[in-house]
């Protein structure tokens, strides 16, 4: 059976709530994720806790608050969703973060096995960058 467009808009309000360990406990533990790019969160992880760790985690210490996401639209082709989300947040050096992502989510049943991540490559290196530069974090990966 199909994923539903009401069902991603269901697992996706985790995401715009901040409750992202929610959104999270739909991902396959062995997910096949690539953030694609040349900035430094680009590559292919193999886990639900390696994305996580090096994506989300390396982020947040660049910004302000963590990063309130917003789904603006969802197409279905049978066991696939490709969402399109606008990211909102500050960077610790006072410029808006306000990125765009489009996942091409892949299903098996109602679990997120396979995404494939677009994004605005310069700003995520520029908030890499500059945040760990600036602060006393610096990814250790």
């Amino acid at each position: 059976m199909s994923i539903t467009k009401d069902e991603v808009r269901n697992l996706f309000i985790h995401l715009e709530t901040g409750d992202a360990d929610s959104f999270f406990n739909h991902v396959s533990p062995d997910v096949d994720w690539t953030v694609m790019g040349t900035h430094p969160l680009a590559g292919h992880y193999t886990s639900r806790e390696s994305f996580r760790k090096k994506t989300f985690n390396r982020l947040t210490p660049c910004l302000t608050a963590p990063i309130q996401l917003s789904l603006n639209t969802v197409f279905i082709d049978g066991d696939t969703a490709i969402v399109e989300l606008s990211a909102i947040s500050q960077a610790l050096q006072g410029w808006d973060f306000d990125n765009k992502y489009c996942w091409i989510v892949e299903f098996e049943g109602k679990t997120i096995i396979r995404v494939r991540a677009y994004l605005d490559s310069n700003m995520v290196d520029r908030l890499i960058v500059e945040g760990e530069a600036a602060s006393e974090h610096y990814y250790q990966g």
